[in-house]
């Protein structure tokens, strides 16, 4: 079967649901009892976390490399966030895992297929074990929604791990099951909730580097997910004016709604502004994967001067404008500052 068709399903049936008599006796109340407390997300707000000083991030050789195939970093209690090892593939991508009452949201699944190379679905499973014993569940009546950021396959890859999960609901490969996966019927301006269980995901459509692109922004933590079309790195852009729109879309959304991170899918810049070459597996002194929401701002207002292709640093992060067909910042023919 091929493997566009194997993830692929209706996505009009399998929408995720957005957002949304007491019989006396003791048995009841011992019923009663026996079920779990529900986690407040909505107190106390944004929930306090914290990101590794040093994310694992390769090593000079490949073959030598003894850290785990994928880092489970714990940024609170009720957040994950996982990344791929760069020994395994040099795009060692972020994948942000939230947990609310009554579902799990996996995002972005990394650049490996198999298990037995990259067991994805194992540590997904661990976690998941792991956050119901402290909270009192059975792990299989949590359910998981496996989704991604845009359609490039370092993004998608692995969701093959997760096809036969019990519990589990998957993002399709077309940009109409894309979007039919979260219930949008105006792709990009429309803003859904995702309600996993008290705690709601806000998502709405972020094309530029793609055009089959969304932003999610946890309420819980108050973080702000960009996947590929603004992170620390190389922000290649493909379709420039739906790109700026999209920038736009999210100053907006920073105008009027507290942020405490602006998070990117990748890391490719070292913390003095230095580019790591594509397909580098080894940087020793990368950047945080968080930014600030004034990085943002910055970047933003550098965009507006920008009026033809071209590579430009905005202090924070490379804008590649139409220049996809470039690998790395040295070797491009334009011009940049």
């Amino acid at each position: 079967m091929d493997r566009r068709t194997f993830l692929s399903y209706n996505a009009a049936a399998a929408a995720i649901p957005l957002s949304g008599g007491m019989l006396a006796g003791l048995a009841d109340t011992a019923s009663a009892a026996a079920r779990p407390v529900a986690v407040d997300f909505k107190s106390d707000l944004p929930a306090k976390g914290s990101f590794p000083k040093k994310w694992i991030c390769g090593s000079s050789s490949c073959m030598d490399n003894e850290d785990p195939a994928i880092q489970v970093h714990w940024y609170n209690p009720h957040t994950a966030i996982l990344r791929q090892n760069k020994a395994y593939s040099y795009e060692a991508p972020f994948a942000p895992l939230y947990f609310g009452n009554d579902r799990v949201l996996l995002l972005d699944e990394g650049y490996v297929q198999l298990r037995n190379d990259y067991d994805l679905r194992g540590v997904v499973d661990q976690c998941i074990e792991d956050w119901c014993a402290r909270n009192g569940r059975d792990p299989s009546s949590m359910e998981l929604l496996v989704a991604f950021s845009h359609l490039h396959d370092d993004h998608y890859a692995a969701t093959n791990q997760f096809a036969d999960r019990p519990n589990t609901r998957y993002m399709g490969l077309t940009h109409e099951e894309m979007v039919g996966f979260w219930g949008m019927t105006k792709f990009p301006e429309e803003r859904v909730t995702l309600d996993l269980g008290g705690r709601d995901i806000l998502i709405w459509g972020s094309p530029g580097h793609v055009v089959s692109e969304f932003a999610y922004y946890d309420s819980y933590t108050q973080i702000l997910y960009t996947g590929d079309m603004f992170y620390r790195g190389r922000c290649y852009i493909s379709f420039w004016e739906p790109w700026f729109d999209s920038m736009k879309r999210l100053i907006d959304f920073c105008d009027t709604h507290p942020v405490t991170h602006v998070m990117g899918c990748h890391v490719e810049i070292s913390r003095d502004g230095e580019d790591y070459a594509y397909g580098m597996t080894w940087q020793p002194d990368e950047a945080p994967v968080e930014m600030t929401v004034q990085q943002l701002r910055e970047a933003f207002a550098f965009a507006q001067t920008i009026t033809k292709p071209g590579i430009y640093f905005t202090g924070t992060v490379f804008l590649c404008n139409q220049t996809r067909s470039m690998t790395t910042i040295d070797k491009n023919p334009y011009r940049y500052s």
